[in-house]
């Protein structure tokens, strides 16, 4: 198998990775309740897996050129419409993620403004130590 086939192989193996982590990403986003810590894991995984898929795509683009004038080779053109049509879904994809973040972003700020009339002034101080010692005025002796 050419050097061009397997670096396709391998970036189709990398988008599918992407979906499943597209697809990981979707289902915290949807959730009643995300967790952070594993969106947080998402995210890098999303991210190393973009940096992976750019490195393969340099070096696709390098092993490409001097095939050129056999650029329509059956193997290497149906693969490349396979990425090409993978990575247009997980673009979607991706953007409907982000309309998810977007909504649970601004359901956070709602639930933040609901609460704020609520919260108690001066309960801490900005070292994150009660403000005021004693709420009852009482004083107490050791």
């Amino acid at each position: 198998m050419s050097r061009l086939l397997e670096l396709m192989d391998q970036m189709t193996s990398v988008l599918n990775d992407l979906k499943r982590v597209l697809d990981a990403e979707q289902a915290q986003l949807s959730a009643g309740f995300v967790n952070g810590v594993a969106l947080q894991r998402i995210t890098e995984e999303k991210s190393s897996l973009l940096a992976t898929l750019d490195y393969l795509e340099q070096l696709r683009r390098m092993e490409q050129r001097p095939r050129h004038a056999a650029a329509n080779d059956d193997p290497v053109e149906l693969r490349w419409q396979t990425i090409k049509k993978k990575t247009r879904y997980l673009n979607d994809l991706n953007t409907h993620n982000g309309w998810l973040l977007e909504g649970q972003l601004e359901r956070n700020k709602d639930a933040l403004e609901v609460l704020r009339p609520h919260q108690e002034p001066g309960l801490y101080g900005s070292d994150g130590q009660t403000a005021t010692p004693n709420r009852s005025g009482k004083k107490f002796s050791v």
